[in-house]
């Protein structure tokens, strides 16, 4: 399987988990109900969920705003980013190893 297609079998379930996530979240910060940690939100973008959870932020106006969690947010989205590129580099045929 290529990284890629790996890739995606996990992000796109783990996107919609995520989109879920925030919705849910979001509903029980209004109604004052039991809520999701963010450790448990940003384990969800770490094993590929962040796509949904981009959306279920914007969708749901939840999280934006929060400087401290959006920061490690996005050194996740980067982290998926370098592993992506790193993953659909061709091999270096020069490295020497």
């Amino acid at each position: 399987m290529t990284v890629l297609k790996l890739y995606l079998f996990l992000a796109v379930p783990m996107s919609l988990i995520g989109f879920g996530a925030m919705g849910y979240d979001k509903r029980q910060s209004r109604n004052g109900g039991w809520r999701l940690s963010e450790r448990t939100l940003h384990g969800i973008e770490l094993a590929g969920g962040w796509p949904g959870s981009w959306a279920g932020q914007r969708y749901f106006r939840h999280k934006t705003s929060k400087m401290s969690y959006q920061v490690l947010f996005w050194l996740i989205v980067v982290a998926h980013g370098s592993f992506l590129f790193w993953g659909l580099s061709p091999p270096n045929q020069n490295a020497g190893f």
